[in-house]
């Protein structure tokens, strides 16, 4: 089985942390590395778009190969997850998405505002669909 996992959570939860510990063996992408240079975070604003293509094409493109994969973006919407959702159904992937929380009270190194933070805390809890 083929399997891609959505990491979702708001900006500082630990989403990073989690993926590193706990899924070792998978490809891991994400948009944040898009403005990774040289071992630093330089974040852009005005390139997001762009970072969350590339991080889209490189999915598509691990996807080719078969590997499994974690991609962990904050995915707050549902539209945000529907072209890795189509990506996975056109390689043959099995997907899970799993919610990370901040409950470990450090810092955000991405310096995210709060007010940023809880909105998008805000439209992650409103598109979370439980059975």
């Amino acid at each position: 089985m083929k399997t891609c996992i959505l990491v979702r959570g708001v900006s500082g939860a630990g989403k990073s942390t989690f993926v590193q510990e706990c899924f070792g063996r998978f490809c891991n992408l994400e948009a944040d590395m898009y403005f990774m240079r040289d071992g630093k975070y330089l974040f852009e604003p005005s390139k997001l778009k762009q970072a969350h293509g590339w991080c889209q094409s490189e999915t598509e493109k691990q996807m080719k190969f078969g590997y499994d994969i974690v991609v962990s973006n904050t995915f707050t919407t549902e539209w945000e997850m529907k072209p890795y959702l189509d990506l996975a159904e056109k390689y043959g992937y099995t997907v899970f998405t799993v919610i990370v929380e901040k409950r470990h009270g450090n810092k955000d190194v991405h310096n995210v505002p709060e007010e940023t933070r809880q909105k998008q805390a805000e439209r992650l809890y409103k598109s979370i669909k439980l059975i």
